[in-house]
């Protein structure tokens, strides 16, 4: 059963971060498997281009969740979507 939005979906691959909505983020997050943990996104209003600039910081510390979910969801899917936003979209 996946829960990722068909907007941040594209040809069976995740849309370019940058154009989510907050229900974008918050959806992602829960088919990954922290669905607990996204509702923090929705309270703290997080959208694709709020969560690129999010640092590790920003996640450990301003969305009050607990430290091991919190460092997952930083190193497994926020600095890699940041990473992925960046290869494709240097110019």
């Amino acid at each position: 059963m996946s829960l990722i939005s068909v907007s941040s979906v594209e040809n069976g691959e995740l849309s370019d971060p940058a154009h989510w909505a907050v229900a974008d983020v918050v959806n992602y997050f829960k088919a990954t498997g922290f669905e607990e943990q996204a509702n923090a996104f929705q309270d703290q209003e997080i959208d694709g281009k709020s969560l690129l600039l999010m640092t590790r910081n920003d996640v450990l510390t301003g969305l009050s969740i607990k430290l091991g979910p919190a460092l997952k969801i930083y190193e497994y899917h926020v600095k890699p979507l940041q990473t992925q936003h960046l290869k494709t979209n240097v110019s």
